[in-house]
């Protein structure tokens, strides 16, 4: 599995691991919405691109994630797949699918209220990149 559960006090956090960077924020959204939904019952079929910015990786990660989650908590847009076409240090460019949230099809598994900067830790591991997020949920 590309990501594993981080036990926090009252919050939830995950770690990522992926063999470059486009994976580990494409996994980050996986993580996320896995922990929201059961993704398995998402089909994908609307799409949308995201732009996100950040001033290093570590912020990226952070606005990439709620940027995310907005679509979640805003539009109650549930992402099946992120696909990350671009990205550098600074700057993201993404392609999205997703469903619109059917209470008749999806159970909410977890309420995830935002993606915090606590313990927010992005870098280089051994051949890859890893990524440490917390959730406050």
């Amino acid at each position: 599995m590309p990501y594993e559960l981080v036990d926090h006090t009252a919050d939830m956090g995950v770690t990522v691991r992926a063999g470059n960077l486009r994976e580990l924020f494409e996994t980050a959204c996986q993580a996320m919405f896995d922990q929201i939904v059961d993704r398995r019952n998402l089909k994908g079929r609307d799409k949308t691109q995201l732009r996100i910015t950040g001033i290093d990786l570590s912020d990226l990660m952070i606005n990439w994630l709620r940027e995310l989650l907005f679509l979640w908590n805003g539009h109650q847009y549930l992402v099946k797949q992120a696909r990350v076409v671009h990205i550098e240090e600074k700057a993201l460019n993404a392609r999205i699918a997703y469903d619109p949230y059917n209470p008749g099809i999806h159970e909410v598994l977890t309420d995830i209220k935002a993606v915090t900067y606590h313990g927010i830790d992005v870098r280089e591991a051994g051949a890859g990149w890893q990524a440490t997020v917390i959730f406050d949920v």
